[in-house]
């Protein structure tokens, strides 16, 4: 695997997935994930792991989506762990994702709940 820029800071995240997406880099996109992370993706449904996300990954980047980069919300941090959150821009929902600070020092995702909208009463 290429070496790739590392998260340093959990906000990095969020930047760095928009630049890899945009430029059809799947693999580049997984390794912002922990080895067993847990996406909440495709809706209704989740990917299990590194290589499932790249795959899931490979699929999407292949109709060349454009990302943008979205206003984050604060970012909630205890110890090793945080949570980063952004509103889309078209305002359906959030997004929110669980970090994890390795050892380097680095952050990767664990958690990612990529949308959901509110409950509808």
């Amino acid at each position: 695997m290429p070496e790739y820029e590392k998260a340093m800071r959990p906000e990095d995240i969020t930047r760095l997935f928009v630049e890899r997406s945009n430029a059809g880099d799947a693999a580049g996109v997984a390794a912002l994930y922990e080895e067993g992370a847990v996406m909440a993706y495709p809706p209704g449904g989740r990917t299990v792991g590194r290589e499932a996300i790249r795959a899931l990954w490979e699929k999407v980047l292949a109709g060349r989506p454009r990302f943008e980069q979205e206003q984050p919300l604060p970012t909630l941090i205890s110890g090793d762990i945080a949570l980063t959150s952004t509103p889309p821009k078209d305002g359906s929902g959030a997004r929110a994702q669980v970090v994890r600070r390795q050892p380097d020092g680095s952050w990767l995702r664990l958690l990612d709940q990529p949308e959901f909208v509110p409950p509808t009463r």
